[in-house]
């Protein structure tokens, strides 16, 4: 393996989102799924943040595997996430899914998502690497460590080094869990490479029960944060409702996690 960028131990890199510093604070990314209406996304950024949350996150556009899903609001919700962001003080992560969206997707967040789906769509690690925004950089969900961080190191060459892993969850034969949420990962990417690493909790397990012990192993495992997917109605919700935290579940992640 040859990461002459990411796995530069000597440059660990240091990267800052609003008023945190990851590395040194704990990133926890919370919101729904999907951006459904403004309103609803003004209730959960008000809840979340009041318990500890220091980014909101939100799809505006959201690949489904039916195209029959709800496909999210786009530029409307671009727009939803950057205004309840400014309100309420949070650093804004949303999904990036093509090469001709990411000069407006830039505009609104704060934060690029690279999802599962297109961890090695290199036209698009490209493009994003030569933003300053910093990339979130989702595992893909059949993908080795080395593949995944050669897709970090596609987004370094360009210039941007400001990325943050994020294991999500793999497929593997196990079918009671959505995906199998592999803590190991935490501990490779430490070892590895010079980035930080956060574990979305929800995608990794696609089950509500499953979120909260497995964001306290991501964290005692020494992951840099989580992302948690949190919706006032979770039974209501347009998309993956049942791998969202309900308000008071969110509230008792917080004071689970708060003394690791």
């Amino acid at each position: 393996m040859e990461f002459k960028i990411v796995g530069d131990k000597n440059n660990k890199v240091s990267i800052k989102i609003g008023n945190i510093t990851i590395g040194k604070d704990k990133l926890i990314i919370a919101g729904p799924c999907a951006v459904e209406n403004e309103d609803m996304l003004i209730k959960i950024a008000e809840k979340v943040k009041s318990w500890g949350a220091n980014a909101l996150r939100g799809g505006a556009y959201k690949p489904r595997t039916s195209p029959y899903s709800f496909q999210g609001l786009g530029i409307d919700g671009l727009k939803m996430l950057k205004n309840v962001g400014d309100m309420f003080n949070l650093p804004v992560v949303t999904e990036v899914l093509d090469v001709r969206d990411v000069e407006i997707v830039e505009r609104y967040v704060d934060v690029l998502q690279i999802g599962s789906r297109n961890m090695q769509n290199f036209s698009l690690l490209k493009e994003v690497g030569k933003t300053k925004k910093p990339v979130l950089l989702k595992r893909g969900f059949s993908a080795t460590y080395e593949e995944w961080l050669y897709a970090a190191e596609y987004i370094a060459v360009e210039g941007n080094t400001n990325i943050i892993m994020c294991e999500r969850g793999i497929r593997t034969f196990e079918t009671y869990t959505r995906n199998t949420l592999d803590i190991a990962a935490i501990l490779v990417i430490h070892e590895l490479s010079n980035l930080p690493i956060i574990a979305d909790v929800s995608h990794g397990t696609g089950k509500r029960s499953l979120i909260i012990p497995m964001a306290k192993a991501s964290i005692a495992a020494g992951a840099d944060g989580i992302m948690v997917e949190v919706h006032p109605e979770p039974d209501k919700a347009l998309s993956d409702g049942e791998q969202s935290l309900d308000f008071s579940q969110f509230e008792e992640l917080m004071r689970e996690i708060k003394s690791y």
